[in-house]
C-alpha cells in the first residue's frame, strides 16, 4: 500500500453554517493486491479525504492508514507523501472502524474495490450493485447543483445560473443568517427559477428545536423537496417531531403569509445524524424522510450502497453526495448513486467548486447529470499516472 498526501484549494470558500470550507486535505491511497497468488491488473486506487465534524481528523486518517500496514517505518516518509511501498495483511480492512475513521477506510476499501473490479472486469458500479442483490446499474445520475451562503440577490443570480447550465435541483445553504434572512433567500430563488426546479434547504443542524419548528412552518409554502439537517446531529426525537409540520401560526413570525394553513409539510433530511448516532438509529427514530448518505462519511462505497437499499427497504429515500473531495472519490460516489436503482438527484456536482484536482474528472456534468464511467474499476485507465 502507498500513500501519496494532497492539499486542494476551493475557487472561493463554500459557506456553511458551520462555518466556511476553503481547502481539502487528504491521501491517496494505492494498492497492488494479489489474487492466487498473481498480481491484479492495477493498481487499486482510493481516497481519504477527512472533513472534521462528519468524519475523523487528517492526523487520525493518517495514523489509521500506516497503522494497518506491516513492516518497514510505521512513521513512512514523516510527512504523509508517497513512503515506500508496505504490505498490509489480508483483514486490514477489517482493522478500520468505519464509526472511528471512516475516511480512512473509505480510502482503503475504495483501493480494493477497485482493484477487484479491474480483475473481474467490471465497473465499479456494477460490483457495488451486485454485493447487494441490486439491477444492473444506471449509466448516468442525476444531481444537484450546490449553492452557498449569500445575501438574496447573490443567492437567486447563483441559482439562475445553475439553471442555465441545465440543473434542475439546487441544494441552498442556509443558517448561517437569521432565519428571516434565510428565508427571503429562498423565495427570491423560488420566485427567479420557478417552480419546475426541486429546491432543497441545508442548515447543516444550525437550529434550535424552536427555530427549526418556524423554520419547517415558514418554508412550507415554497414547495422545497426537503429541508436537511435543521437540529443538531444528535436530536432524532427533534428530527421525528418535525416531520409533518406545516404552516400556520409560526409561519407568520419569519414572514411568510400562505393563503391557507394547508401546506404540505415540508419532508426532514437528515446528513450528520447519520455519522453522529447511525443509519439503524435514524431509522428506528422514524427521523427523516430522506437520508444523504456520504460515502467518506459512512466508511466506503461498500457500506453506503448497503445503508441506501436498508434506508429504501424502511420507505426512507437515500440521496448520495461528496465531502467536496477530490476527482478519485468523487467518481467512486458516482458509482455509487448509479448504483441505487432510481435513485432522486444527488450532490456530486461538487468538483468545479475546487481550485484544481487531482486529475481529469471522468465524469463531467452535463444538463444535470453525470455519466458513470463503464469501467473496469473506477473509470479505466483515467487515474493510471495517479499513484
Amino acid at each position: 500500500m502507498r500513500l501519496r498526501a494532497f492539499s486542494l484549494g476551493l475557487s472561493s470558500p463554500l459557506g456553511t453554517a458551520r462555518g466556511a470550507i476553503d481547502r481539502r486535505e487528504g491521501f491517496l491511497v494505492a494498492v497492488d493486491p494479489e489474487v492466487d497468488g498473481e498480481a491484479v491488473p492495477g493498481p487499486g486506487i482510493g481516497e481519504a479525504t477527512p472533513l472534521p465534524g462528519w468524519t475523523e481528523s487528517r492526523s487520525a486518517c493518517e495514523a489509521a492508514l500506516r497503522g494497518v500496514r506491516t513492516g518497514g517505518d510505521s512513521d513512512g516518509d514523516g510527512g504523509g507523501g508517497g513512503g515506500c511501498d508496505e504490505g498490509i495483511p489480508g483483514d486490514a480492512l477489517s482493522r478500520l472502524d468505519p464509526a472511528e475513521t471512516p475516511a480512512a477506510r473509505h480510502g482503503l476499501a475504495l483501493a480494493l474495490a477497485d482493484a477487484a473490479a479491474r480483475d473481474a472486469g467490471r465497473s465499479l458500479s456494477e460490483r457495488l450493485a451486485r454485493s447487494e442483490g441490486l439491477p444492473a446499474p444506471a449509466e448516468s445520475v442525476p444531481v444537484n447543483a450546490t449553492i452557498g451562503d449569500g445575501d438574496p440577490e447573490t443567492t437567486a443570480s447563483a441559482a439562475e445560473r445553475a439553471v442555465d447550465g441545465g440543473f434542475d435541483c439546487l441544494k441552498i445553504k442556509v443558517g448561517a443568517r437569521d432565519l428571516a434572512a434565510d428565508v427571503e433567500r429562498l423565495r427570491a430563488v423560488r420566485r427567479t427559477v420557478g417552480g419546475g426546479v426541486a429546491l432543497r434547504a441545508d442548515a447543516n443542524g444550525a437550529w434550535d428545536r424552536e427555530t427549526a419548528r418556524e423554520a419547517v412552518a415558514g418554508l412550507a409554502p415554497l414547495d422545497l423537496a426537503y429541508l436537511e439537517q435543521p437540529l443538531p446531529a444528535d436530536d432524532l426525537e427533534g428530527a421525528a417531531a418535525l416531520r409533518g409540520v406545516g404552516s400556520g401560526t409560526a409561519a407568520a413570525t419569519v414572514g411568510v403569509d400562505p393563503e391557507t394553513d394547508a401546506d404540505p409539510p415540508v419532508p426532514i433530511a437528515l446528513d450528520e445524524s447519520l455519522s453522529a448516532r447511525g443509519l439503524d438509529a435514524v431509522l428506528d427514530a422514524d427521523a427523516a424522510d430522506a437520508v444523504v448518505l456520504k460515502p467518506m462519511a459512512l466508511g466506503g462505497p461498500d457500506r453506503a450502497v448497503a445503508a441506501a437499499s436498508r434506508a429504501r427497504a424502511a420507505g426512507v429515500e437515500p440521496v448520495v453526495t461528496t465531502t467536496v473531495d477530490a476527482v478519485v472519490a468523487r467518481t467512486a460516489a458516482v458509482h455509487v448513486a448509479a448504483a441505487v436503482p432510481d435513485v432522486a438527484p444527488c450532490g456530486l456536482a461538487t468538483g468545479s467548486l475546487l481550485d484544481g484536482d487531482l486529475a481529469p474528472d471522468p465524469c463531467p456534468v452535463t444538463a444535470g447529470a453525470m455519466a458513470v464511467p463503464s469501467g473496469p474499476g473506477l473509470a479505466g485507465d483515467a487515474f493510471a499516472d495517479l499513484p
